[in-house]
């Protein structure tokens, strides 16, 4: 299947342009656009409040996801690395017409994806340290750091799968689904989602 996928932030632009662009490349390589996805959404939105985050749930293997350029699918450097890292581990490929990206399953596009992977590696590392210096600050000022025990010792796991549990909502999977995907009880994950930043 090959996707022609538009989105303008606000009802006062048009996906027209969009449109257009897609079906002309389309029509000069002799492409035809199986679906078209379109939506009027801001790229700040959830993932899966959009209607990108419910075609990633369905792209299968050899489908094509093409765009006018590269923001269309998100605002930020790290959620366009996330959804285009979605896309290579589904093996499909993403086009984009303005950059002229063919991400795929070639080397370059392996490069690509390990580069995306190194600078989310880096983007958590720095993270991290920004955490330990602010805690190592909290901790010198003589404020008590840490959840009880008990809470600590429930979470731990559910802790180190934080990443892994916003994908999964961003896919759009329910709460039963993340808690059976991740072997933990649907309580325990509803109380830790409650708890932490993650909504």
């Amino acid at each position: 299947m090959i996707y022609g996928y538009c989105r303008v932030s606000t009802s006062h632009q048009t996906k027209e342009n969009q449109h257009y662009v897609i079906e002309n490349f389309a029509k000069r390589n002799n492409i035809v656009i199986d679906s078209w996805v379109e939506e009027t959404i801001s790229s700040g939105k959830r993932l899966r409040e959009r209607k990108l985050g419910a075609l990633l749930t369905e792209l299968k293997d050899g489908d094509i996801l093409i765009t006018t350029e590269i923001s269309r699918l998100g605002r930020s450097l790290l959620e366009v690395m996330g959804i285009l890292q979605m896309c290579l581990e589904r093996n499909c490929q993403v086009w984009t017409l303005k950059e002229n990206f063919r991400l795929g399953a070639d080397i370059q596009s392996k490069v690509l994806a390990f580069a995306f992977g190194l600078s989310a590696e880096l983007s958590r590392s720095l993270l991290k340290e920004r955490v330990r210096e602010s805690l190592a600050r909290l901790k010198a000022k003589g404020k008590k750091l840490g959840r009880p025990a008990g809470i600590q010792a429930r979470h731990l796991k559910l802790d180190r799968n934080k990443e892994k549990i916003i994908t999964f909502i961003d896919m759009g999977l329910s709460k039963a689904q993340i808690a059976k995907e991740l072997r933990v009880n649907r309580a325990t994950l509803y109380y830790y989602l409650r708890n932490t930043d993650i909504f």
